[in-house]
C-alpha cells in the first residue's frame, strides 16, 4: 500500500512537470495565445484579437531606458526661428465700427487722428524649425514665417544666420527656409505610416522663448483633423498625429521624433482652452512633409493631387447624417463627385464608401486626405470602395486642382493666401451703390493677410493697384500678377461715406 502511494506521488509530480512545460511552451512559443476567463461558468479560451501581438517580441515591448541618444541627435538639428514683420496700417477706418468696441478703444484714436495716414508697426515672433540638409535647408510651419520681413535662424550652438524663405504651403502649414551655411547637422526622415498608437515620441523645440527643450510622450491618435488650416487656406490638408508630448507656443515648426532619432513629423498645433499646453498636441506627418518640401524645392510651390470628391465632416452628428442621407460604414462616404474630375472619370458615384487607397485602409476623411497628399498629379492609385454591399477596386489617375495631370509649375491661388472669404458683389447691391461691380469681403480669418492689414468684414473692393475690380475673377487676375510686395486696395463700406484705402501686403521680400 505504501509503495502504491509513492508511485502515485511520483506520477502526480511527473504529470505536473509535463503540464508546466507544456504551458510554458504553449504561451511563449506559440503564435496563438490562451488565457483562462470565466463567462457564465465556462472557459472562453482565446485572447481578444486586439491583444494578438501583445505577447510577441516581449523583449522589445518595454520602453527604452532613456532618450539620450535620440535627444542628442535631434537637438543640434533643431533651430530657433525669430521673425520681424512691419505691419503697415491705415488710419482711415470708418467711425463707430462695431469692431472698435472690443477693447473699449476706437482704432482711429489708437493709430492716430484718422484721415488717411499710414503707420508702421513692427511685430516680433518666434518658433522652431528642423534642418533637413547639411547645406542649410530648414522646414518649419507656414504660420511661423508667413508675411515676415526678416527671418533669423539660431542654431543650438547660438550661431545666428539671416534666412531666406524658399517657399510656403498654407494648406498644410509648411514652409521651407534656407541659411547660407555648410556641414550642418540634420535629421533623417522616418516613415509616418509606420508610426503606431502608443509608441514613444519626443518633441523638440524652443517653447516660450526657452532654450532647446525636449519632452516625451506617446502617440495618442492618428489621422486627426482640427480644421485650423482653413484659417490660411480654402483647401486645407490635415491628417495630424496626435501626441501627449508637451508642446507650447514656440514649439511650432519643431520636430517630433521617434526613439531612433528619426523625424516623423513637424509640430504644428495644440488643443487648449488656455492657449498653453493642456495635454494634446498635433503634428504634420513626415510623409506629407517630404512631399511638400520636395515640391517646394523643385517647383517653388506644392504640386497637390486631387481625387475629386467631397465627404462629410468626421464630427457630423447622427441626425445630420440621416438628414443628408449619409450611411455609416467602414470608410469614407462619397458625398459629391466633381464633374470631369479623376473620381468621376474612374466611375465613382455619390453614396460609394471608399475603404482603401492602394490597399491601405482608410476610415476617415482626414486619413484619406493625408494619403492623397503624398501623391502628385498624374500618379495612378487603386481605390477600393463599397457599393450596394459589394466591394470593387478601380484605378484612378489623380489630377491637380485645374483638372490636369501635369506637374508643371502651378502657383497656389493668390486668393487662397489672403485669409478671407470673398464673393462678387451682387447686381442689386452694385446698383444701390452706383458702381459697376466689386468684391465683397464676407469674412476675415484671424491672422490672415487681410486681417493683418486691418481689412474688415463688409468692405467692398472696387480697385486694386488702380485697376477696376468688377468681380472675383478681376480681383484674382490683378492679385495674381503681384508675387510679392503690397497691393493698394480701394473700396467702400456700405453706410459710410468716402473711399477707404488699405495696403495689402502679399508676402515679404525674403
Amino acid at each position: 500500500m505504501r509503495a502504491k502511494q509513492v508511485v502515485a506521488v511520483v506520477l502526480l509530480s511527473a504529470s505536473t512537470a509535463l503540464a508546466t512545460m507544456w504551458g510554458y511552451n504553449h504561451f511563449n512559443g506559440s503564435k496563438t495565445y490562451y488565457y483562462s476567463t470565466r463567462e457564465s461558468g465556462k472557459d472562453s479560451g482565446k485572447v481578444p484579437a486586439n491583444y494578438a501581438k501583445f505577447f510577441e517580441g516581449r523583449g522589445n515591448a518595454a520602453p527604452p531606458g532613456d532618450f539620450t541618444d535620440a535627444a542628442s541627435a535631434a537637438i543640434p538639428a533643431t533651430v530657433h526661428i525669430k521673425t520681424k514683420t512691419v505691419r503697415t496700417v491705415s488710419n482711415n477706418l470708418p467711425k463707430h465700427n462695431p469692431f472698435s468696441d472690443l477693447f473699449g478703444i476706437d482704432p482711429d484714436d489708437f493709430f492716430g487722428n484718422g484721415g488717411g495716414g499710414m503707420r508702421s508697426l513692427p511685430e516680433m515672433a518666434s518658433g522652431s524649425g528642423v534642418i533637413i540638409s547639411n547645406d542649410g535647408y530648414i522646414v518649419t510651419n507656414n504660420h511661423v514665417v508667413d508675411g515676415a520681413d526678416e527671418v533669423t535662424v539660431t542654431l543650438s550652438n547660438r550661431k545666428s544666420f539671416k534666412a531666406k524663405v524658399i517657399g510656403t504651403d498654407p494648406a498644410s502649414d509648411l514652409a521651407v527656409v534656407k541659411v547660407d551655411a555648410q556641414n550642418l547637422p540634420f535629421l533623417l526622415y522616418g516613415n509616418s505610416d509606420d508610426v503606431k498608437i502608443g509608441q514613444w515620441v519626443l518633441a523638440v523645440g524652443y517653447p516660450l522663448t526657452l532654450e532647446t527643450t525636449v519632452t516625451a510622450g506617446i502617440v495618442s491618435a492618428k489621422g486627426r483633423t482640427l480644421d485650423i488650416n482653413r484659417r490660411q487656406s480654402q483647401s486645407p490638408v490635415e491628417s495630424f498625429i496626435q501626441t501627449d508630448a508637451a508642446v507650447n507656443p514656440g514649439n511650432s515648426g519643431g520636430p517630433l521624433i521617434n526613439p531612433q532619432g528619426q523625424l516623423i513629423g513637424i509640430n504644428s498645433a495644440i488643443a487648449s482652452p488656455t492657449g498653453s499646453y493642456a495635454g494634446y498636441s498635433f503634428t504634420i506627418p513626415v510623409n506629407i512633409v517630404k512631399k511638400v518640401v520636395n515640391d517646394i524645392m523643385k517647383f517653388g510651390t506644392p504640386q497637390r493631387a486631387y481625387l475629386g470628391i467631397s465627404y462629410p465632416r468626421d464630427d457630423m452628428s447622427d441626425d445630420q447624417k440621416k438628414e443628408n442621407g449619409i450611411k455609416d460604414g467602414d470608410g469614407v462616404y462619397v458625398w459629391t463627385v466633381t464633374p470631369d474630375g479623376p473620381a468621376a472619370h474612374a466611375g465613382l458615384k455619390q453614396g460609394d464608401i471608399i475603404t482603401k487607397l492602394n490597399g491601405e485602409e482608410v476610415l476617415t476623411g482626414a486619413e484619406m486626405i493625408g494619403k492623397i497628399a503624398t501623391y502628385s498629379p498624374g500618379d495612378k492609385i487603386k481605390v477600393t470602395y463599397k457599393r450596394d454591399g459589394k466591394e470593387y477596386t478601380i484605378p484612378v489617375t489623380l489630377s491637380n486642382n485645374s483638372g490636369s495631370t501635369s506637374t508643371a509649375i502651378i502657383k497656389t491661388s493668390a486668393l487662397d493666401k489672403l485669409g478671407a472669404q470673398l464673393e462678387t458683389l451682387g447686381k442689386k447691391e452694385a446698383a444701390n451703390l452706383d458702381v459697376k461691380g466689386g468684391v465683397v469681403v464676407k469674412s476675415v480669418t484671424e491672422n490672415g493677410l487681410m486681417d493683418k492689414s486691418r481689412i474688415q468684414e463688409g468692405f467692398i473692393i472696387l480697385k486694386a493697384n488702380g485697376e477696376e475690380v468688377k468681380n472675383l475673377e478681376d480681383f484674382q487676375r490683378i492679385i495674381g500678377k503681384v508675387s510679392s510686395g503690397t497691393v493698394k486696395l480701394e473700396g467702400v463700406f456700405p453706410g459710410y461715406e468716402g473711399v477707404y484705402t488699405y495696403p495689402l501686403r502679399l508676402s515679404s521680400g525674403n
